[in-house]
This record gives structure tokens, sequence and C-alpha cells, in this order.
């Protein structure tokens, strides 16, 4: 949860994060793991408190928040399999989305082991297209929570982080999941052939001594 004073504060932060995110994810994924990591650290420690715990709210934001950078920071290559795992059971939900219907546990749970594991050896591909679908994403919930839309506000506020990434954030406005699929791809494309550095692993190999 974001006490209200902190709001919009926290959508600018959302914004910038997305950015940062979207367009620079594989070049700069330390500092994305670590920003994210407070993010949803913060959200997840923030939510045992009631709203008119201000004070609490966000001391736990700061303490919740920096647990998650560390651990994000610390834990590299979980980090890059997470974002694999998410990647998977994105595409779980958009597959039986088609269908209007909710994928159940064991098949999301596949369908993230299965991302997680391709992404300990895609390594490159899976966190510019991770970083530039999440990117993406959050760039769309803080715009739009800064420029006063009541869903985007709660979910960007809301202390539970499947609020701030649903499916379908803004029903009847189809238009946000047009522009998210194009800021995607664009962010992809940008990292892919501009900030996206050398191919190849984000940690390269040892040569081996002759």
């Amino acid at each position: 949860m974001v006490p209200a004073p902190y709001q919009l504060p926290y959508a600018a932060l959302l914004l910038a994060a997305g950015v940062l995110a979207c367009f620079f994810g594989y070049r700069l994924f330390r500092t994305v793991l670590a920003i994210f990591g407070f993010i949803f650290g913060g959200m997840i420690a923030s939510s045992v408190f009631g709203i008119s715990d201000t004070s609490m709210m966000v001391a736990a934001w700061l303490i919740g928040g920096l647990i998650g950078a560390f651990i994000l920071i610390v834990a590299y290559f979980v980090g890059v399999a997470l974002t694999g795992a998410a990647l998977g059971a994105a595409v779980a939900h958009i597959l039986f989305a088609t269908g209007a219907r909710d994928p159940r546990v064991l098949v999301v749970v596949l369908f993230a082991i299965a991302g997680a594991i391709a992404a300990t050896y895609l390594q490159r591909y899976f966190i510019i297209v991770g970083t530039a679908f999440g990117g993406a994403w959050t760039m769309i919930v803080g715009a739009m929570a800064l420029v006063g839309d009541r869903t985007a506000l709660r979910a960007a506020a809301g202390g539970d982080v499947w609020v701030a990434y649903p499916l379908d954030p803004a029903p009847g406005q189809r238009w946000v999941l047009v522009v998210w699929l194009l800021l995607s791809l664009i962010g992809a494309g940008v990292q892919l052939g501009i900030t996206g550095g050398e191919k190849g692993r984000v940690v390269k190999r040892r040569k081996k001594k002759g």
C-alpha cells in the first residue's frame, strides 16, 4: 500500500522505472532488478499495515523495499529465472484469455517453470523481452496514475502485486493493451538494436585455459 500523500510521487517512480526497464533493461539489468525489487518488496511489506498507519507504512515500505532490492541483486541468476518464469506465466494467461477462460494453477506453474528453464539458456533474449514487456506495463500504469486515472492509481498504490500487473487493468479500454504491445515491441527492438550491448549471456563464460 502507498499512503495518499505519496501516491503521485510513487506513480512518477513507476513511470521512470518503466522507461528504464523497457529501453535499457538488458544493459542495466542489475539496476532494474534493484528498482523492481525495491518496488515489490515495499508493496508486500507495507500491505501488513492499515491505511491510517502512515508512518509505519512508510517505514515498512523503505525496509521491505531495501530487502527486496538486496535479494534480487544478490540472487542475480534467480532474477533471470524469475524474469523467464513471469514471462511464461503471462503467456499461459494470454493463451487462455483468448478463450475467455482462466488457466488452472498447474498450467501456470508448468509454463512458469518452462520459462525459467529457457531463461537460463537464452538469458539475453529473455531479459530483453521480459524487461521490455514488464517495463512497458509499468510505464503505462505510472503514466495513467499521474494523469489521474483512478483504476491505474489504485493499481499503482495497491499492496497486491497482481493488482498492479493484471492482464486487463482498464476494463473497456482496449487501447491500453494495444499501447502496451506496441511499447513492448519498440522497447525490445531498441534493446536488440541499440542498447542491448554485445550478444550472448549477461555474464560472460570464462574461457578455459589452454
